[in-house]
């Protein structure tokens, strides 16, 4: 049986709060890494979304 690992670097999912409040279809989501012991609350970045064509804050999802 294999261990559940408990490395420090997690993949998180990051979706467009804008977009999700606006109500327009579909989602702008970016897959990236973080470090859980350095940032041990939910990661939120500026990154490009495509379907609005401007930079705004995604959050990270569970």
């Amino acid at each position: 049986m294999a261990k559940k690992s408990k490395e420090a670097r997690v993949q998180v999912i990051l979706e467009c709060t804008e977009q999700k409040a606006s109500g327009l279809p579909g989602t702008s989501r970016y897959i990236t890494t973080k470090n859980r012991k350095n940032t041990p609350d939910r990661l939120e970045l500026k990154k490009y979304n495509p379907i609005l064509k401007r930079y705004t804050i995604h959050k990270e999802i569970k």
